[in-house]
């Protein structure tokens, strides 16, 4: 199965690259831009088009959030002259408002914000136009490199000693970019091999937690492990932030049907964190850690 990622640099584009690299039956070809034509597609002989989140929708510029909606409409563009399935991935800001229990991919995010409601008429689109297409939800990314992981930053932080701030009343479920890329894999592998499951999923982390104690949990695993080699550590302190007043905004979806059609389980991302955390600190150990990388 030949795989057409497009924005490479994103740490679930880097993801998707290591899971491949470790396969025979996949070829994938990944290229930096966001947007493609038809020709691209026919270059590539491409099976698959897949398209990495926009991190953090509803806390980004307006105008990057709607640049961002052309050129998955773009990219739609040439999926459809071409009769190419899309796979594209989103950020669960796109709830807006949250949900008092379990987010459903039967429903469609309903947002206030103008620019989110621009992203949510994209996927509109791909619904219409598009049959064989894949709209994967995602919780909060974070892996160990490329753009949006998250945990590089964060941890630069702590060892500078900076404060680092986060709220401690949003609900959210942080995912690992490597088993996202798994679970794409066995899905696409599963849909070449005639499973005709096309539509929209969900895929996160296990355990609901707070941003700031998500955060927390980081900042005592990199105290813990850099003591243990024999590093003092001052990480930079932690502040935690009310952002909505009253009720805690939830964000947690529901995977049970990528569960119920694919298979594909859940990933503990307090597992996936420590692993991370284990490869940093033996990166460090071994003086052969990459300033961009964790």
């Amino acid at each position: 199965m030949k795989l057409l990622l497009l924005d490479a640099g994103h740490c679930l584009g880097l993801g998707l690259i290591r899971a491949a690299s470790t396969r025979a039956d996949l070829e994938l070809n990944a290229v930096e831009s966001d947007r493609i034509g038809a020709d691209d597609i026919r270059a590539s002989q491409a099976d698959v088009v897949i398209v990495p989140p926009f991190a953090r929708p509803a806390d980004s510029a307006p105008a990057e959030v709607m640049a961002h909606a052309e050129a998955v409409e773009q990219v739609l563009a040439a999926c459809i002259e071409t009769g190419t399935p899309l796979v594209w991935c989103v950020a669960d800001q796109m709830f807006e408002q949250g949900g008092e229990g379990l987010l459903d991919e039967d429903e469609v995010p309903s947002p206030i914000d103008t620019a989110l409601r621009r992203v949510i008429a994209t996927g509109d689109r791909i619904r219409a136009e598009l049959p064989n297409h894949l709209i994967v939800r995602l919780g909060p990314l974070f892996g160990p490199e490329g753009r949006d992981a998250w945990l590089p930053t964060l941890i630069e932080r702590l060892l500078a000693g900076e404060e680092v701030r986060a709220a401690e009343d949003v609900i959210l479920c942080p995912t690992s970019v490597d088993a996202v890329a798994m679970a794409l894999i066995g899905m696409l592998q599963q849909q070449r091999c005639g499973a005709d499951a096309w539509g929209a999923y969900h895929l996160a982390g296990t355990e609901p937690i707070s941003a700031y104690a998500f955060v927390s949990v980081v900042r005592t695993q990199l105290i813990t492990r850099l003591e243990g080699l024999g590093e003092t550590v001052a990480a930079g302190p932690l502040k935690a932030l009310t952002l909505n007043s009253g009720t805690p905004l939830r964000r947690v979806l529901n995977c049970r049907r990528v569960l119920d059609t694919f298979g594909v389980h859940q990933k503990p991302w307090r597992l996936e964190l420590s692993r991370l955390m284990d490869d940093w600190i033996a990166q460090r150990a071994s003086g052969s850690s990459r300033p961009d990388s964790i």
